[in-house]
């Protein structure tokens, strides 16, 4: 094959390069969760490098990757089924056995979990307590960057089997120790959270009279929970906050940084709500801090096409993505759950169950903006439910309206008057699409690069 002339290679380079960036859109479209969550800084740092590298390393690597759940989260945890014969055994023993038996495998699953907390607390001490060492020796003799590099060589050939001393994590420690002077607790100051409520509910418990500050401990999360929120997280009291949520939620280090990313600090407890006017103060409270605003639902992938029908079958489809978006305490109880009214039939769009709030939610989707008409409609299933699901044990059941778009203001006039607890939010669906459109090269920028 001959060599085209300049003018005809740099087109068509430039046809190949527009060829390239088509598809992976496409492909975006089309798998949004073959994506990893790092796409836009990946591709940004990218772009400063060679084209080919680009193109290569990102279309084999990252658009061509074999399929992974991003987060599995375990919602059973029910015993395993008994076989007849351990149940004959069983109805021979003598009264308060089974209670008995399971107060001892409680004590065991406690046990457990006090091992695998106690481990974490050490190692995150022994880091510090290293951390803090080389802080110290720098200031106090001068020493310079290459004692850490010597270090790690000597803790690596001292402990071969051990893969925590290299170079970076070494540093890491050092990072770890100056951010965190008071370890094992982070001290937040009361006058940087005072302002807010949701913070309220948070640190209610970590109050302590005559102090003006709270202590977060630190030993709830790991050690890669850690090194991966300080970068990401510069405000102390913010970075708190994720400590305390992720410990709560469960959430894994992936998750967490998700978590960040969507802002997450800023949507719990901001859905519109009358939760003070329907529940009692500690329900409401609770209800407040559960529910957020905006959700959201990025795994669809882009659903802005479709109707509420869809977007519910994939939710399902992908349960336990949707039960780590809503949080903890929630369960799936049905999609389309079937109520029949006076001989009519209705069916709710999701019906789920909060093992905290001690109550059934309705969950109403919409794929258009919000009216105030929705409210009434979510108003008559909440009533529907309190009189044919709920037993006397459950709580008052709550109703959440989930709109593509809404108007905060138009929200809060369709919620007075309403004696139901109901809380109104949206949800966002098209944000990674949008964030790998925006971060991949421009036109002008392959032109201007292949003019270079």
């Amino acid at each position: 094959m001959s060599i085209p002339s300049k003018l005809s290679k740099r087109k068509y380079l430039t046809i190949l390069c527009l060829q390239l960036r088509f598809a992976i859109l496409a492909y975006v479209i089309v798998n949004p969760n073959n994506v990893k969550m790092n796409h836009k800084k990946y591709i940004e740092q990218t772009t400063q490098q060679d084209f080919h590298y680009f193109f290569v390393n990102f279309a084999l690597k990252e658009v061509l990757m074999d399929k992974k759940d991003i987060t599995k989260q375990n919602v059973d945890n029910s015993e395993p089924l008994r076989s007849s014969t351990a149940k004959e055994d069983a109805a021979a023993l003598p009264d308060g056995y089974d209670v008995w038996r399971k107060g001892i495998i409680t004590l065991i699953e406690q046990a457990k979990y006090k091992a695998v907390i106690n481990v974490n607390a050490e190692l995150l001490s022994l880091y510090w307590e290293i951390g803090n060492d080389i802080i110290k020796k720098q200031k106090e003799q001068g020493w310079g960057a290459q004692v850490i590099a010597q270090l790690s060589k000597d803790l690596s050939y001292r402990f071969p089997n051990d893969r925590g001393y290299s170079d970076r994590n070494l540093r890491n420690m050092k990072k770890f120790a100056k951010e965190y002077p008071h370890f094992p607790f982070l001290q937040v100051p009361l006058a940087e959270i005072d302002g807010d409520e949701i913070w309220q509910v948070t640190l209610a418990k970590l109050k302590e009279n005559n102090r003006d500050f709270v202590q977060i401990p630190l030993t709830q999360i790991t050690w890669y929970h850690h090194i991966s929120l300080i970068p990401k997280v510069k405000n102390i009291a913010q970075r708190a906050f994720y400590i305390m949520a992720t410990a709560q939620e469960g959430w894994s280090r992936d998750v967490m940084l998700a978590q960040v990313t969507n802002g997450y600090i800023n949507a719990k407890g901001n859905a519109i709500n009358n939760f003070a006017s329907t529940l009692p103060p500690l329900q409401s409270d609770l209800a407040r801090y559960t529910f957020k605003d905006p959700y959201n639902f990025s795994f669809l992938g882009t659903v802005a096409l479709q109707n509420e029908l869809d977007i519910e079958k994939q939710l399902t489809q992908k349960v336990t993505d949707f039960l780590l978006e809503m949080g903890k305490g929630f369960s799936f109880v049905g999609r389309q759950y079937h109520l029949k009214v006076d001989g009519d039939d209705y069916y709710i769009d999701i019906l789920m169950y909060h093992l905290k709030l001690h109550c059934y939610v309705v969950v109403e989707l919409k794929a258009v903006e919000f009216i105030p008409e929705f409210v009434s409609k979510l108003n008559f299933y909440i009533s529907a439910v309190d009189e044919y699901v709920k037993s006397p044990e459950d709580k008052p059941t709550i109703g959440l309206l989930l709109c593509r778009t809404k108007s905060d203001t138009k929200a809060k006039f369709a919620l007075r008057g309403i004696t139901q607890p109901l809380g109104i939010a949206q949800y966002e669906t098209e944000k990674l699409f949008a964030d790998v459109a925006s971060s991949l090269p421009q036109i002008e920028e392959i032109e201007k690069e292949l003019e270079e």
